[in-house]
């Protein structure tokens, strides 16, 4: 008798969380989503709520903020003098004459939609940008639930959305940042160009090279696409290994339109740093202030390998890396995610290894990788082993708030950026 009382509020709890399941699995996939993103950043508020107890003097509040002041520091500042003050005509300069920090870095999709809402509504710009990304970070979710669909059923689509919405830097999603929108078009962008509807993919490529630094990469992704493609074509049938139907010449010519448009859209926002303040170089030599030395190619990489890990060592460990990523694209849960969405993510890491200083930072640069999110699902069937990574990523979030979101002087001045 007492080992059935023992086991009746587990039995209860169990026939509950069926009882709960069932009702969910039974809502319109849309819902689904949402509530499963909703979840996430309900987590992800009460670790801000958390951390924000713990914050001490700081450069934008006093000491214990509220959430909503602690979300919106860092970049968030930055959008918010794009809104009030716009791009600066001339780069300034220190007395030595090196370029300062400046709006330009911040692309202009995001502060241009907050600014717009704030003048049709009277909300303040940083409730605006709050506002957009929150919004953009549900439709992110949505967007990347639909691309998952493309390749795979619907309970390994909600756990690839569960993996993307808990990854460590996923926080990111729900305060004044850039990302949540330019995600929500990446993903819309890669579900389009899979589903072949390149003419339609335009004028979304073209916002998504206006939101965020990832125009480069996603040219160079529609541009391999374009002559895996072709090759097929020419071969007279669909590539080995490669499932889908071979493209036909009005889709190639489709292909090669995105991939002009896409080339052309990413150098845009440079461009017209050039045509505003007559430096052909503003946009980089204010990209580059930040990590407080000139842009080569890659270079910053066996610099950050040397200073961690020795002359010999650090110059290995970037080389490693790039073998071992290689290596994972060619892994069987990653090649089932299909041509396009694994030139993206090599491509991506790419211009990642080409132009990026890594720093702190560079944890929440890994967010457009969110394709192998669902090559991670792919890796096991197991619910045991799906739950655990979804438990390990909010405990990374919470690592990654508190380490770098949260403000916490460095003996030299300043702190590492989130």
């Amino acid at each position: 008798m007492s080992t059935v009382a023992r086991r009746s509020p587990l039995a209860s709890a169990g026939n509950a969380a069926h009882r709960v399941a069932s009702a969910v699995g039974s809502w319109p996939s849309w819902l689904q989503v949402t509530a499963l993103y909703a979840a996430a950043r309900l987590v992800s508020a009460c670790i801000f709520m958390a951390a924000a107890l713990h914050q001490g003097p700081n450069p934008w509040f006093p000491p214990k903020p509220d959430y909503w002041n602690f979300i919106n520091i860092w970049d968030a500042r930055w959008y918010g003098q794009v809104i009030a003050n716009g791009y600066p005509s001339v780069l300034p300069t220190d007395s030595a004459g090196n370029v300062q920090e400046n709006t330009w870095a911040f692309y202009p999709l995001y502060p241009a939609l907050a600014g717009g809402l704030s003048r049709l509504t009277g909300l303040s710009s940083a409730a605006s940008l709050t506002l957009i990304a929150m919004l953009a970070g549900w439709g992110a979710a949505l967007a990347v639930y639909r691309l998952f669909r493309q390749k795979a059923g619907h309970p390994s689509a909600m756990w690839g959305v569960a993996f993307f919405s808990a990854f460590p830097v996923s926080a990111v999603l729900q305060v004044p940042y850039a990302e949540p929108l330019s995600l929500l078009l990446l993903a819309w962008a890669l579900l389009l160009v899979v589903r072949r509807h390149y003419l339609w993919a335009i004028p979304v490529v073209v916002l998504l090279c206006l939101s965020r630094p990832v125009g480069v990469p996603f040219a160079a992704t529609v541009g391999l696409l374009l002559v895996f493609r072709a090759v097929a074509f020419v071969r007279g049938g669909p590539q080995r290994g490669d499932d889908d139907a071979a493209h036909s010449g009005r889709d190639l010519a489709a292909l090669t339109g995105l991939t002009a448009v896409a080339g052309v859209s990413a150098l845009a926002w440079p461009a017209m740093a050039w045509a505003a303040t007559g430096d052909p170089r503003a946009y980089t030599k204010t990209e580059t202030v930040w990590r407080g030395q000139d842009l080569v190619p890659f270079k910053p990489w066996f610099d950050t390998g040397v200073e961690l890990f020795g002359p010999v060592l650090g110059v290995l460990a970037p080389l490693a890396f790039v073998a071992l990523f290689g290596a994972m694209l060619f892994l069987r849960p990653v090649v089932r995610l299909g041509v396009e969405l694994r030139l993206w993510c090599a491509c991506y890491m790419g211009y990642l290894l080409a132009f990026l200083h890594p720093q702190t930072s560079t944890f929440r640069m890994l967010l457009p990788l969110f394709p192998l999110a669902l090559g991670a699902v792919f890796l096991s069937r197991s619910r045991a082993y799906r739950g655990a990574v979804v438990v390990m990523f909010l405990l990374l979030q919470v690592v990654w708030i508190v380490w770098l979101w949260a403000w916490a002087p460095l003996p030299g001045g300043g702190d590492y950026p989130p």
